[in-house]
């Protein structure tokens, strides 16, 4: 029993932290498909849900700190990130999140740039379910290949 809650609860906790952790995690430790799905679901959204809270506050503090050490507003990592921004928008971020950022720092990015906490959960919520299913069918599927011997 208390083996099933571990795996159970390992899924969910890679999920909240690297997107792609839950489903390599669920494939690994025998868990069911459906509960791998729901699992790294519910993982990226507690994580959303947190850090879109105290977003603002992460935020701010940032904004402190750098003025503190008399550093521009503006680096290339912030020039890239507005333009990801503008060209593509809530939408775009929340579909990069689980590729290339973390919940976390997509979360924190989409609150820094203003957007509203129910646009943020709706955005994330089905870039979560559709990343979600794409990763963890994809891994159920190809882990007999020999080169992916390790997830079973």
């Amino acid at each position: 029993m208390i083996s099933a809650v571990l795996k159970y609860v390992s899924v969910y906790l890679l999920s909240s932290v690297k997107f792609i952790g839950g489903p390599m995690a669920g494939v690994t430790m025998g868990v069911s498909f459906w509960a791998t799905i729901g699992l790294t679901v519910a993982g990226m959204m507690s994580s959303v849900f947190l850090f879109s809270l105290i977003g603002t506050a992460v935020h701010n503090w940032y904004v402190a700190r750098q003025r503190a050490k008399n550093k521009p507003m503006f680096s290339k990592k912030n020039r890239v990130i507005v333009k990801v921004w503008k060209r593509f928008g809530m939408s775009g971020i929340a579909f990069l999140t689980p590729l290339f950022l973390t919940p976390i720092g997509g979360t924190i990015m989409a609150t820094v740039l203003g957007v509203s906490k129910s646009r943020i959960m709706f955005h994330m919520l089905w870039s979560a379910v559709f990343w979600g299913s794409a990763f963890t069918f994809i891994l159920f599927e190809l882990s007999h290949l020999p080169f992916l011997q390790f997830l079973r």
